[in-house]
C-alpha cells in the first residue's frame, strides 16, 4: 500500500489542474469548437472516400461493392503524356506566386508600420484591403477588360506608344505572368495584417535605443523591424511551401482557354475534366490523393529545414 498512495497523490493534482485549466479556457474552447467541427466534418470525413482511388468506382453500386483494382488509376496518372506538364505547369505557378507574391505583404507591411501620418496610413490600408474581397469572376473580368485587344486600357497605352495591340489572354507565355501579378493584387493587402500585428509586438525601446545610436529608417526597419517577424515569416512560408500543388481551381478555370493550356492547365483543372465531365471518380480520387502526399511531404520537409537553421521558427 506504501507504493500505491504515492501514485494516487501524483495523479490527482494532474487531473485537478487539467479540470482547471479547461474551467479557465472554457469559453476560448468553446470558439474554437466550429473550426474544429468544421474540419473534422469537411476535412476528416471524407478522408473515406480515399477508398475508392483503389477500385472502379460505380456510383450505384457504391464503395462496398465496387470492383477493386490496386494502384491502376495511380499508373494511368503516372503514365500520362500530359503527366510532366501538369506537374510542371501546377509547380512554376505555385513557385512564382510564393517567389514574388510572398515578400509583398512583408514590404508593404514593412513600409505602412514607417508611416506617421495616421490617417494616410489607414487609407493606404484600406485600399490594400478593399481586393481581397472581390469574387475571382468579377478579378477576372477586370482582367478581361483591361487586356482587350479591342479598346483595353493596356493596349490603348500601348498604341499610344506606337506599337501595335496585343492579345495578352491567348498567349501562352503570359499567363503565369497575368496569374502571378493578379494575385499579388489580390492578396497583399490582406496577407500584410499578421505582419502588422507582428509589428506592434516589438519592443518600442529597441527602436528609440538604435535611434539614439544614429541608426536610420532603413537600418531600423532591417536589424529590429525584420528580425522581430522572422517567426511568423518562416511559419507561414512553411505553410505556403505544403500547399504549393494545390493551387487555386477557380481563377485558372476562369482565365485560361484551349489556347494557353501549353501553360495554363493545372492538376486542379484536370482532375475537374477527368473527375466531375467525364464522371471517373477513381482517376480523380487517385490525383488528389497524390498530391495530398506531396503536399505533405513539402511540409514535412520545410519544417525540417526550417529546424535546422531556426529552431525557433519552425511549425512544430
Amino acid at each position: 500500500m506504501a507504493r500505491v498512495q504515492p501514485e494516487l497523490y501524483t495523479q490527482t493534482p494532474k487531473r485537478s489542474n487539467l479540470r482547471r485549466k479547461f474551467r479557465e479556457s472554457k469559453y476560448l474552447l468553446l470558439l474554437a469548437l466550429p473550426c474544429v467541427l468544421y474540419f473534422f466534418i469537411f476535412h476528416y470525413i471524407p478522408m473515406f472516400g480515399i477508398l475508392i482511388s483503389f477500385q472502379k468506382y460505380n456510383l450505384f453500386r457504391g464503395v462496398w461493392h465496387s470492383e477493386w483494382v490496386g494502384f491502376k488509376y495511380y499508373e494511368m496518372f503516372f503514365q500520362n503524356p500530359d503527366f510532366f506538364k501538369l506537374l510542371r505547369n501546377t509547380f512554376l505557378l505555385s513557385f512564382y506566386s510564393i517567389l514574388f507574391g510572398f515578400p509583398a505583404p512583408i514590404l508593404l507591411a514593412l513600409l505602412l508600420n514607417e508611416l506617421r501620418h495616421a490617417i494616410f496610413k489607414r487609407f493606404v490600408q484600406s485600399v490594400s484591403y478593399l481586393p481581397h474581397f472581390i469574387s475571382n469572376v468579377v478579378v477576372v473580368s477586370m482582367i478581361t477588360v483591361f487586356l482587350s485587344p479591342s479598346g483595353g486600357i493596356v493596349n490603348r497605352v500601348i498604341e499610344s506608344l506606337g506599337f501595335s495591340a496585343v492579345n495578352w489572354l491567348i498567349l501562352p507565355e503570359w499567363f503565369r505572368t497575368i496569374y502571378v501579378a493578379s494575385g499579388i493584387w489580390q492578396g497583399i493587402g490582406w496577407s500584410s495584417i499578421l505582419y502588422l500585428a507582428a509589428l506592434t509586438a516589438i519592443d518600442p525601446h529597441l527602436y528609440e535605443a538604435a535611434e539614439m545610436d544614429g541608426a536610420g529608417r532603413f537600418r531600423r526597419m532591417w536589424h529590429i523591424s525584420l528580425p522581430g517577424i522572422l517567426p511568423v515569416v518562416i511559419m507561414l512560408l512553411i505553410l505556403d511551401i505544403g500547399h504549393m500543388l494545390e493551387v487555386g481551381f477557380e481563377k485558372v478555370f476562369l482565365l485560361y482557354n484551349p489556347a494557353t493550356y501549353e501553360t495554363a492547365d493545372i492538376i486542379s483543372t484536370y482532375v475537374y475534366r477527368i473527375g466531375l465531365l467525364q464522371g471517373n471518380y477513381s482517376y480523380a480520387t487517385a490525383i488528389g490523393l497524390f498530391t495530398g502526399i506531396v503536399n505533405l511531404l513539402l511540409l514535412v520537409s520545410a519544417n525540417a529545414f526550417s529546424r535546422k537553421i531556426a529552431k525557433e521558427s519552425s511549425l512544430w
